[in-house]
């Protein structure tokens, strides 16, 4: 798949590993204890990127799909954990905020300007497809002021 906003092409059918190199298939731990250890990452209130990383590095799980089956974030809507709004959404209204914030403070700057529509656009992208899929309402549109206010809590 191409790139957004770049003339670079992007990898096609990466693949991960099926055991991680220096993992024994012996070492790793066993479904139930990688379901406790997720719900009391969500309990504590980690985010779902650092729970796999703290996973891979504290307890010797390489994929959590791999041991599970499925996905982290389907673990933990099982466990009654759903965000607000998706994590990558999220991700992309912090940058924009940011960008807002630096914007005003530096009226000249023409190069965040376009990074700040560039990052606008993907927003309005990507709430397009969380209203098809019914993770947003069908009546939240992006607002900068609003998105603000969402980034602070």
């Amino acid at each position: 798949m191409a790139r957004m906003h770049t003339k670079k092409r992007g990898k096609s059918k990466s693949r991960k590993p099926v055991v991680e190199m220096g993992v024994h298939p012996k070492e790793v731990m066993p479904k139930e204890e990688v379901e406790e250890k997720i719900s009391e990452y969500i309990k504590k209130g980690i985010e779902p990127r650092l729970i796999g990383q703290y996973l891979k590095d504290k307890h010797k799980v390489p994929y959590i799909k791999q041991v599970l089956g499925k996905r982290l974030t389907i673990v933990m809507n099982e466990k009654g954990y759903e965000p607000e709004f998706p994590q990558d959404l999220m991700d992309l209204m912090k940058r924009a905020v940011n960008v807002r914030v630096h914007l005003s403070n530096n009226k000249q700057d023409v190069h965040n300007k376009l990074r700040l529509n560039r990052i606008e656009s993907k927003i309005w992208r990507l709430t397009k497809y969380y209203k098809k899929e019914g993770r947003l309402d069908k009546d939240w549109k992006y607002d900068p002021e609003k998105a603000a206010l969402i980034v602070k809590r």
